[in-house]
């Protein structure tokens, strides 16, 4: 491994890693020494930072350096990124995971939309693009950097499950008995035309920003371009 892939490899840990100590064991004491307001602003400038560690480091490390996976790698790409993209847009509203004044009255509803496939939809989005990039198997970068995402994402909300226990003890409890951390597939069907429409735009309008931004075409482009 080159010195370009160590780099980007120390990033991605440190990426990753200050996620998680700072959403869970350096989370009470940051908050006592800085108070909330100060923990939510060097949560965040830590996070910027690191993650733009990640982005100089990509663009540093080599672009195509393995075989990749042919047509059927795209075409497994392009399928996993459909309900990716889904879960992410269907995600944006009546979450009880995200820090909102409405969280607990949101997870004592009863799940509607992308919370019916699973109760981390963002979360499993963002799982999901990173395997579709794995599924490539285009270059070390990528499969190092959609790892690192894939982790972040899925490993972060089994952690969050506990985080939010706690935080809001008998709700998120009734939110968890009333869903599920792994995605159920069948339950698609019932997300209702929103997220189904605007997931669909999602994916179509991240595939142009792929064509634009990385100068490959993917999803359908790749065959309709």
């Amino acid at each position: 491994m080159n010195g370009a892939l160590i780099t980007l490899l120390a990033a991605n840990i440190a990426f990753v890693g200050s996620h998680f100590a700072m959403s869970h064991p350096l989370r009470a004491p940051m908050v006592r020494a800085l108070g909330e307001t100060g923990f939510s602003l060097a949560y965040t400038l830590v996070s910027f930072a690191a993650l733009g560690w990640v982005y100089l480091s990509f663009t540093a490390a080599p672009p195509a350096d393995l075989p990749g996976s042919g047509e059927i790698g795209w075409a497994l790409a392009t399928v996993l990124t459909w309900p990716a993209m889904v879960l992410l847009a269907g995600s944006l509203a009546g979450n009880p995971a995200l820090p909102t004044p409405q969280a607990e009255a949101q997870a004592r509803a009863e799940p509607r939309g992308v919370f019916r496939v699973t109760r981390h939809p963002m979360m499993w989005g963002i799982g999901l693009w990173a395997l579709s990039h794995l599924v490539l198997f285009w270059s070390t970068r990528t499969m190092v950097t959609a790892a690192a995402m894939g982790v972040l994402a899925l490993v972060g909300s089994r952690l969050q499950d506990g985080k939010k226990q706690a935080a809001m003890g008998e709700a998120w409890a009734a939110w968890e008995s009333r869903t599920a951390y792994w995605p159920r597939l069948g339950q698609f069907a019932r997300v209702g035309a929103v997220p189904l429409l605007a997931g669909t735009a999602l994916w179509l309008v991240a595939q142009a920003l792929h064509l634009w931004q990385a100068g490959i075409p993917a999803g359908v482009l790749r065959w309709l371009g």
